[in-house]
C-alpha cells in the first residue's frame, strides 16, 4: 500500500463550508490528525483512527502524519479555515524539510475557507482591496515583531484581518495593538469584530477604532480593520477598487 499525507483546511465551522475536495479526501483516509476540537468534528467510522493532540504541539503532528504515511497509511492533517494560513501546511513542510527520507511521499494541501474571507463575506467586502493578514500571537514570533509588522500594514494603508487578537494568557496585547492602530489612523477608522462565523455562536459587530474596546475579541475573534476608504452603504461595510490618483 502506497500511503500519502494530504493537509486539509475544514472551513470556519459550518460544515456546508467544507469543500468537495476535503470531504473525499476525509472519505478515503485511514488516520486524521489534528487539533483536539478540529478532529472533533469528524465522525468515526469503521476503518479510520483518530489522532486529537493539544494545541502547541504542531510540530509532533506533522512528524507523526509523514512516519505513518511511510507505513502506508493515508493521513489527512486537519486544520481549521485554510491549512496555508496559520496551520498545519507550513509546519508539515518544515517536518518534512528535517526529515529527507520522507520527502519521496505523496503530499496533498486541500484549501478551505479561511476565516478573515468567511468574516468579511458576512460584513460586505472590507478587504475589497489590498490587504494583508497579521496573527497577534506571540507564540512563534516576538510582540515586538507583532508590533513592527501592524505599524508598517497601517502606515501601507492596507485593509488588515488579526487572527488569535486576545486570550486569557495575554489579555493585554490586543490593548497595545488598539493604541498602535490609534496612533496611525484616523479614530473613524472602521472595525469589524466577527466571532465564531458560521457556527451558532456567530456575533459580528462593526464599530470605528474611537469605539473599539479590547473585550471585544477572543480567541474566536477575528478582526477586521478597513483601509482609510472603506466606508459603510447600508448594513454593509465595503473598500471600493479604486484608489484616487
Amino acid at each position: 500500500m502506497t500511503g500519502w499525507v494530504t493537509v486539509a483546511g475544514l472551513g470556519p465551522g459550518a460544515e456546508a463550508l467544507v469543500t468537495p475536495e476535503v470531504s473525499a479526501a476525509l472519505a478515503d483516509a485511514t488516520d486524521i490528525v489534528g487539533y483536539i476540537p478540529y478532529v472533533a468534528r469528524l465522525a468515526p467510522r469503521p476503518g479510520l483512527t483518530l489522532h486529537p493532540s493539544d494545541n502547541r504541539v504542531e510540530m509532533d503532528r506533522a512528524h507523526a502524519a509523514l512516519t505513518m504515511a511511510a507505513e502506508g497509511r493515508r493521513v489527512v492533517v486537519v486544520s481549521s479555515g485554510d491549512p496555508g494560513v496559520f496551520a498545519m501546511a507550513s509546519a508539515l513542510f518544515e517536518a518534512l524539510e528535517a526529515a529527507p527520507q520522507h520527502q519521496g511521499l505523496e503530499i496533498r494541501i486541500l484549501p478551505g475557507i479561511t476565516a478573515m474571507l468567511a468574516a468579511a463575506a458576512r460584513a460586505g467586502a472590507p478587504l475589497g482591496h489590498d490587504f494583508c493578514a497579521i496573527n497577534l500571537s506571540d507564540n512563534l514570533k516576538p510582540f515586538s515583531e507583532v508590533e513592527r509588522r501592524l505599524r508598517h500594514a497601517a502606515r501601507g494603508g492596507f485593509a488588515m484581518a488579526f487572527y488569535n487578537p486576545r486570550s486569557k494568557s495575554r489579555p493585554g496585547q490586543f490593548e497595545r495593538v488598539l493604541q498602535i492602530l490609534r496612533e496611525e489612523c484616523e479614530p473613524s477608522r472602521l472595525m469589524i469584530f466577527a466571532r465564531a462565523v458560521s457556527t451558532p455562536d456567530e456575533a459580528l459587530s462593526t464599530v470605528t477604532l474611537a469605539e473599539a474596546l479590547p473585550e471585544m475579541a477572543d480567541m474566536r475573534t477575528v478582526v477586521l480593520v478597513g483601509n482609510e476608504l472603506t466606508r459603510r452603504v447600508g448594513p454593509w461595510v465595503y473598500t471600493p477598487r479604486s484608489v484616487p490618483a
